[in-house]
């Protein structure tokens, strides 16, 4: 069986785990602290980040566009028949989608209103792209998942979290990105992508009192949700 090094809160994981998840690919996942790597973990690592899988051949694969990339190879994409252009075409919105899990997880650490404006704004523009692109629905590509569906995931479940416990909602504005969001929300997937105790490790780094959400200042000074509740 294939293994799954990761670190719980990690959204580069999540991809990985979402994309095996839609396939039904059995898998183990195997925890890491980032602050304290094992030895074994940075002997097989040549970047030292999560996630890694380990194929059961013993190969250790790392950086997620390339383990998505094997999983698609191995175990046969989640779309048939999609030509040479339609898959430079996935790829390319679905790096779109990974390059900004970073700027998400610094936008939720933000520990004052100055710079959560700022990076939900820079933010935005990155759904606003998708927004554009987006037509029939429910999925970004229409009736079916696709590898895009799976790198956005992460984005739009960290979203749905951070919302369902602060008045927060970076998605205001993006209608289309909403039912997307919970279009992949039905789907179970963001559930199964992650640990059980996922959102329990998520808000207590995001939403701690070191945070400008966390702390509830967001909502505290309106009385209740406004604009993105600022």
């Amino acid at each position: 069986m294939i293994k799954v090094v990761s670190f719980k809160i990690c959204p580069f994981v999540q991809r990985v785990t979402a994309a095996l998840e839609a396939k039904q690919i059995p898998y183990e996942i195997e925890y890491i602290s980032l602050s304290n790597k094992p030895q074994w973990f940075l002997d097989v690592s040549p970047n030292g980040q999560v996630p890694l899988l380990i194929t059961e051949s013993g190969a250790a694969l790392f950086e997620s566009d390339a383990i998505i990339e094997y999983i698609q190879d191995e175990f046969g994409p989640l779309e048939e028949g999609i030509g040479n252009e339609q898959r430079a075409l996935d790829r390319a919105w679905s790096y779109l989608g990974s390059k900004h899990y970073l700027a998400q997880c610094t936008t939720m650490r933000s520990s004052n209103e100055e710079l959560l404006t700022e990076r939900v704004a820079n933010l935005g523009k990155a759904f606003a792209k998708v927004e554009a692109q987006l037509v029939d629905g429910p999925f970004f590509k229409g009736e079916s998942l696709s590898n895009v569906d799976m790198a956005w995931l992460p984005l739009l479940h960290r979203a749905h979290i951070i919302k369902a416990h602060t008045c927060f909602d970076m998605l205001e504005g993006f209608p289309k990105v909403q039912a997307w969001q919970q279009a992949l929300l039905e789907t179970g997937l963001m559930e199964k992508s992650v640990a059980d105790d996922f959102e329990q490790a998520f808000t207590g780094f995001y939403l701690s009192e070191q945070t400008f959400l966390g702390a509830g200042k967001d909502c505290s000074d309106n009385g209740g949700c406004g604009t993105n509740c600022c």
